[in-house]
């Protein structure tokens, strides 16, 4: 404990100067949640505040001890925040990574997961009116009638449904309304831009009131174009609609919703950039000689300086059928929808007292074709298959009264996943190493089978990775705040959580395309290593291994964990405009299972849940009437059994996927934010997070395939400087027309995809600058505005990844402008 607070001395001094110079915050909200019960005397709002319901009801967000972000819908639309992606610009403490199998990769406060796996659930949670979306792959869609977003920062668990180590990010819909009001907005801009999105909403019977949101983003030019070709990527093709009734019999409040997106846009290009330590030109190794012709002297050439160079295999050369080998053809884009379904009933007891019921079920579907060669050859291309359906079920009673609040429930989820894809590699360097090693067995006794040098040569070009998991999760938690004065307040929650999941999953044949390096290559080589020679495999069997039973087959395993995650806090006002708090809360990840490209069974174990106790200190601070707002914190992260993907020294492939779990390491940080408005027609917001990250032991191994002690090594995706600031200017001209602007600047210093110190893994550091100018009635019935993002057109790129040969860089989208005209009824 003592070493904790001196951490937290040294970081509340180290980061005081730079927080100062930063502008932080949120502009103002309009009206609390209808959801959320009616907040207590204490939790009143003031000028200037944000109501959240980051407690599970509605309070000002400067009487809430715990660090929190909160961007209302009017600022969401100035600054044009129309995704999950699109939140890092004003919140640097958050950041979004392209995974090579399009999963974003959320990492909040250095606190991240680097899965590409659409099954596994992420540090950082996302609700969407309370109800968990559990898998990111789940944010892919539209936004859709946003009226609030809140970003909870730290360890989550004894309030929200699922336990996360990070933190949470809530979207808030808009509600149905008594009195009959709308809006629309439309986009134009380059890329041959067409957004459209609105809502409508009143009563529709006595007592009922009705909600119906909707959202087109469509781009019908892509922004990626072809080195080789001049082809594009990049198209947005995405639609949505939610629909949502209320109606309150008697002492019930009955909400009920239902979301519906469909996704069919263009999947990312990478860039290649590199190789694999085992695939380098020149490096000696084995596999670096069957490099395809032309690829070094390709990425010698054309090294990227803009987002918008990529390359891809042509389709003509993927789609065709080679000899074993099928091709796969179609778009390279996305064909995926959603479904969500929210009920929340509640019964009021009592002025003070209610049981609240919220049920939720989500179905997600994917079938997606992506190229991540990052060159034109057929590196790495795949075609994934997923499917998630999802329900939840919370019961809670809640109640309030003078000076205090409490919370006691249960809540429980069972999740259904399909998670697979079809790969096709024909032209990868370790392609041609196992062909070549297969063609030298042709002659030997192992090939009992007839294999011909025609089959050696085009075998070993697709097969498929498949995985089913079934989870399971209950859990009983309780949260009370009670005001020990009018200074001190103390908080306690905890949450007892039961996870299970029952994984079953291996690499397969696809239509006999790896039975030669299978039963040959492979056979020969196992045998030679452990002594026993394995049963061969006939078409579409798993092709996975198992030393300990010498046998090609299904991999199963079951997780079985429980915990209880809680926390302490302690605030202290000393007046109406200031808050000083304390806290300690521990929370959990459950334990997950990869789909992977699997040649040795070990590479689709589990890994155990991760833990990590956060220890924070903060204050939030107003001064002159509210026209400026300092909110600071530190804190200190006690992480253990982080979970991670990283490399399996494999005997064939050198490193291929696996996941692990690193015993010990630390993250601490110094956070500010600062809000100043001199006038009611001018703002400046913006934050600032200073993070350090060390893994403190753990012994692992590199992208060579050999073990290394990373122990001092940063963690990934953990910039040590992220800055945003933000002007808004909204100026009164006339009696009827106000002019407005806005500028934001996002700073992220230099990090690392990989544990290794490695430059060719790393991102380096950039700023980007999005702005906008316009003009509206005062009274909001309509706006017109011209925009742009990344204004001064900023190369840089939010991931690294190797696809076992090239190493490929995913950038950033290029400048995108436009314009907006947007109507209130």
């Amino acid at each position: 404990m003592s070493r904790t607070i001196r951490h937290l001395c040294i970081m509340l001094k180290s980061g005081a100067a730079a927080v100062a110079l930063t502008a932080a915050g949120a502009a103002q909200a309009e009206q609390a949640d209808p959801d959320s019960a009616k907040p207590a005397a204490a939790a009143q709002p003031v000028p200037g505040d944000i109501i959240v319901t980051a407690q599970r009801r509605a309070e000002s967000i400067n009487s809430v001890g715990m660090s929190i972000q909160a961007l209302p819908a009017e600022t969401l639309q100035e600054l044009r925040v129309n995704n999950v992606r699109d939140l890092a610009a004003v919140v640097p403490s958050f950041t979004v990574a392209q995974s090579y199998q399009g999963v974003p990769t959320y990492t909040l406060r250095g606190i991240g997961f680097n899965t590409i796996n659409l099954s596994s659930t992420s540090t950082v949670g996302t609700y969407t009116d309370e109800v968990a979306y559990a898998y990111p792959i789940m944010n892919t869609g539209p936004m859709i009638d946003i009226e609030r977003v809140e970003v909870l920062k730290g360890p989550q668990g004894t309030l929200y449904g699922r336990n996360t180590t990070a933190g949470l990010i809530n979207f808030v819909t808009g509600k149905p309304s008594e009195a009959p009001s709308g809006a629309m907005s439309i986009d134009v801009g380059n890329y041959r831009t067409l957004n459209v999105g609105g809502y409508v909403t009143g009563p529709i019977a006595q007592g009922i009131q009705a909600r119906l949101g909707y959202r087109v983003d469509l781009s019908d030019q892509g922004w990626q174009i072809s080195n080789s070709r001049g082809d594009r990527l990049g198209k947005v093709k995405r639609y949505g609609v939610r629909g949502s009734l209320a109606f309150q019999p008697g002492p019930f409040q009955i909400d009920l919703s239902a979301t519906y997106w469909v996704n069919k846009s263009d999947t990312v290009a990478g860039q290649g950039i590199g190789f694999t330590p085992a695939t380098t030109p020149g490096s000696g190794s084995t596999a670096s000689l069957f490099n395809a012709p032309g690829v070094a002297s390709y990425i010698a050439n054309n090294v990227p300086t803009s987002g918008s160079q990529a390359d891809w295999d042509p389709t003509a050369a993927r789609s065709a059928n080679i000899g074993r080998g099928a091709g796969l053809s179609g778009p390279l884009a996305e064909d995926n929808w959603f479904v969500g379904l929210k009920g929340r009933i509640q019964l009021n007891l009592s002025d003070h007292a209610r049981i609240v019921s919220l049920t939720g079920y989500n179905e997600f579907d994917r079938q997606a074709t992506f190229d991540w060669s990052g060159v034109p050859y057929e590196i790495l291309i795949q075609n994934a298959v997923g499917h998630i359906k999802s329900f939840a079920q919370e019961l809670r009673v809640e109640g309030d009264g003078a000076g205090y609040n409490w919370l006691i429930g249960g809540y429980y989820a069972k999740d259904t996943i399909l998670d697979s894809n079809r790969t096709l590699l024909g032209q990868n360097a370790n392609v041609g190493l196992v062909r070549a090693g297969t063609a030298q067995l042709l002659a030997s006794p192992f090939n009992v089978f007839g294999y011909t040098l025609t089959d050696a040569a085009t075998a070993f070009r697709t097969y498929r990775d498949v995985g089913n998991i079934d989870t399971r999760t209950w859990s009983i938690f309780a949260n009370a705040d009670y005001a020990l004065s009018d200074l001190i307040k103390l908080t306690l929650g905890g949450r007892y959580t039961r996870d299970k999941q029952d994984y079953a999953g291996c690499s397969r044949d696809f239509n006999g395309s790896m039975l030669p390096n299978v039963n040959l290559a492979n056979r020969a080589l196992f045998f030679q290593l452990y002594g026993q020679l394995a049963a061969p495999i006939s078409a579409n069997q798993c092709n996975t291994y198992n030393p300990a039973t010498n046998s090609f087959g299904l991999v199963s395993s079951r997780i079985d964990e429980d915990n209880f995650a809680w926390r302490a806090a302690l605030d202290i006002t000393p007046s109406s405009t200031t808050l000083l708090y304390a806290s300690i809360s521990r929370g959990y990840k459950s334990g997950t299972t990869p789909i992977n490209a699997a040649n040795i069974a070990r590479q689709n174990g589990p890994v155990k849940q991760e833990q990590l106790t956060a220890y924070e200190i903060g204050a939030k601070l107003g001064f002159l009437e509210r026209k400026v707002q300092l909110n600071l914190a530190g804190f200190y992260y006690d992480y253990k059994d982080k979970q991670i993907s990283t490399y399996f020294a494999d005997p064939i492939y050198t490193a291929l996927a696996r996941l692990d779990n690193v015993p010990k390491s630390e993250a601490y940080g110094v956070e500010g934010e600062l809000t100043i408005r001199p006038t009611n027609a001018f703002t400046l917001i913006g934050n600032a997070l200073w993070l350090k990250t060390r893994i403190k032991d753990y012994i692992g191994t590199n992208a060579a395939g050999q073990t290394q002690n990373f122990a001092g090594a940063r963690f990934i995706y953990s910039p040590e400087l992220t800055l945003s600031g933000t002007a808004l200017i909204d100026q009164p001209v006339s009696d009827r027309l106000n002019v407005t602007a806005n500028a934001n600047v996002r700073y992220q210093s230099r990090q690392t995809t990989v544990f290794e110190i490695n430059p060719l893994y790393d991102i380096k550091a950039y700023t980007t600058v999005n702005a906008g100018i316009g003009v509206k009635a005062n009274d909001d019935s309509w706006a017109f505005s011209l925009w742009a993002r990344n204004l001064f057109d900023q190369y840089y790129w939010t991931a690294v990844a190797s696809n076992a040969n090239v190493v490929v860089r995913f950038p950033g989208q290029t400048r995108t402008w436009g314009a907006t005209a947007a109507f209130r009824f």
